[in-house]
């Protein structure tokens, strides 16, 4: 992982020492909320229903067992105890007091850690796959891309207040693990027919409000230019972007109205004034950077007898054949593999871990996987260079922390946002769904013959939960005080991404378990062999879903 210099954490604690005045000039009244509130979010502080809540950024999701024992500390020190892992890789403090925050930013300081830029209107966290450097199908590590990417982004004076926040995502596989077509910017590692590599470039995706999958500007930018193209799609949405209406700002709103041509268009016309400047990258730069993403010193495994220690563990124990089946990922190293620590257990909001798990996560990241673990999209945790003859004493380990839950990939592997429990802006409750469904639906024969599908809730249109590109997608909505929930199906955010439909009204939460359980009943009943939910969908479209949901309502 990319380590800090002595110029990066003069940085940091140059930026501490900033917003602590900052702070305590807004308590002691000195300085005006319209001034505060930038100055705040900039510094990843939101203002939630019931307390601050700070976000910590995780770059491309990567994070080493340092780190992960000072976000215990944290936990325990600042906040109750616990902390969440969002779908875009950061991790949040629901609870921590405003005049801590700063002595919290310095606790991050001292591990290389920080939450610049993790709110605003300002270019976020760089995310990517969960698997990078490790992807059997990978056509490139995307992590270098990221931090490059980062660096040029973090404090880019031209785009600290643009009209809207802003998301970019790199990945750099076949399979896209990094939803790159619903980000404003999303970048895809290809080679030309010559075997050069460079990037696929779609702009104008997103969700919320008004869902849209991004479309291909750049079907091929070298990597020496990659910087320069970005800058170019960031001036023109700067200067054209909506700045009167927030629900019309993001650069999603502009590629629609302007049509993807005619802004690809206008970004080649910018890029003339760039391209070749000084933000043209050269060997020397990758050079840099690509040195802190180094293979670990992986040992030479004997994978026949490896592998035969896990046939017998597996033989043994169902429980480790199921975990085995569902949490474990291949690794383009014989003899490895990547872990899935399920962060979904039933009773426990999806996402949430406590400081005393963080330690363990930290213990188990320095036993099995090189003192270093990833944060995946779907709120779970990743040791990605896991010995697969460790994999039955880690499963054991696992199992005693409750992070060895079997059905990652599965209905019960929710993506929930924290919704009304916690966000000012939601809706309606997302946690409580989640668990009501996890509770209905907790057969694991059942869910393994479900096979691969994703559930993803929402607490209110902006789609913390991505609900609309789960293959079943939960969004609350508010009726006159009283809370619904509306159902979608088709949703997906890979490499075929797509926005679910809406089947029709939407319905009290006690009934969500009931419709589900009708949308499952007519993929089974319709399903051919070997089909997953989103190919019988695609196959048989929304109607025997609609009617089957409420036809039998009424």
């Amino acid at each position: 992982m990319y380590l800090y210099d002595d110029r990066d954490r003069c940085l940091l604690r140059e930026r501490v020492r900033q917003f602590r005045d900052q702070t305590a000039r807004y308590l002691e009244g000195d300085l005006p909320e319209d001034q505060f509130r930038p100055l705040r979010l900039q510094n990843g502080l939101y203002i939630q229903r019931l307390a601050p809540m700070l976000r910590v950024s995780i770059p491309y999701g990567l994070i080493s067992a340092s780190q992960l024992r000072r976000l215990a500390h944290i936990a325990r020190t600042y906040d109750k105890g616990y902390a969440h892992f969002t779908t875009r890789q950061n991790i949040q403090f629901n609870w921590p007091q405003l005049p801590e925050v700063p002595d919290i930013l310095a606790e991050l300081a001292a591990v290389d850690m920080h939450a610049i830029q993790t709110s605003g209107n300002c270019i976020r966290n760089i995310t990517s796959d969960e698997f990078a450097g490790i992807a059997p199908d990978e056509v490139e590590d995307p992590r270098p891309w990221c931090e490059l990417v980062r660096h040029w982004s973090t404090f880019h004076p031209e785009f600290a207040y643009l009209p809207r926040k802003f998301k970019i995502a790199v990945s750099g596989s076949e399979s896209d693990r990094a939803a790159i077509q619903v980000h404003d910017i999303g970048l895809q590692l290809v080679k030309n027919a010559a075997g050069a590599l460079g990037f696929r470039v779609y702009v104008g995706g997103g969700l919320g409000r008004t869902p849209v999958i991004g479309e291909v500007i750049g079907e091929f930018i070298e990597p020496r230019h990659l910087l320069t193209y970005l800058e170019a799609i960031l001036r023109v949405y700067n200067r054209y972007g909506r700045r009167d209406n927030k629900y019309k700002a993001r650069i999603k709103i502009l590629v629609k109205a302007w049509g993807a041509e005619v802004f690809g268009a206008r970004v080649a016309a910018e890029w003339q004034h760039l391209k070749d400047g000084p933000n043209t990258l050269t060997e020397a730069d990758f050079a840099h950077v690509r040195q802190f993403f180094t293979a670990p010193a992986y040992a030479a495994v004997d994978v026949a007898a490896a592998e035969a220690t896990v046939s017998v563990c597996a033989a043994a124990e169902r429980a480790f054949a199921r975990w085995l089946e569902r949490n474990v990922r291949a690794h383009r190293v014989p003899g490895y593999c990547a872990v899935v620590l399920s962060l979904k257990p039933v009773g426990v909001a999806p996402g949430d871990v406590t400081d005393a798990q963080l330690d363990a996560i930290a213990d188990l990241a320095d036993r099995y996987a090189f003192g270093e673990a990833r944060v995946t999209h779907h709120q779970n945790l990743v040791l990605a260079d896991v010995r697969r003859d460790d994999l039955p004493e880690l499963w054991r380990a696992l199992k005693a922390q409750g992070f060895a839950t079997p059905t990652i990939g599965t209905l019960s592997d929710i993506i929930c946002c924290p919704g009304g429990d916690f966000c000012s802006l939601a809706n309606a409750k997302s946690i409580p769904i989640a668990e009501a469904i996890q509770r209905e639906f907790d057969d694991l024969d059942y869910l393994y013959d479900l096979g691969d599908l994703t559930l993803n809730i929402s607490g209110c249109m902006n789609a913390c939960g991505h609900h609309h590109v789960g293959n079943i997608g939960i969004l609350g909505v508010d009726k006159k005080g009283e809370e619904f929930y509306q159902i979608q199906i088709g949703g997906e955010a890979g490499s075929r991404a797509a926005l679910g439909q809406v089947l029709g009204p939407s319905f009290y939460a006690s009934e969500v378990p009931r419709v589900i359980a009708r949308i499952l009943d007519v993929y089974v009943q319709r399903r051919h062999e070997g089909e997953t939910f989103i190919e019988t969908y695609r196959r048989v479209g929304v109607e025997p879903f609609k009617d089957s949901v409420y036809a039998k309502a009424a």
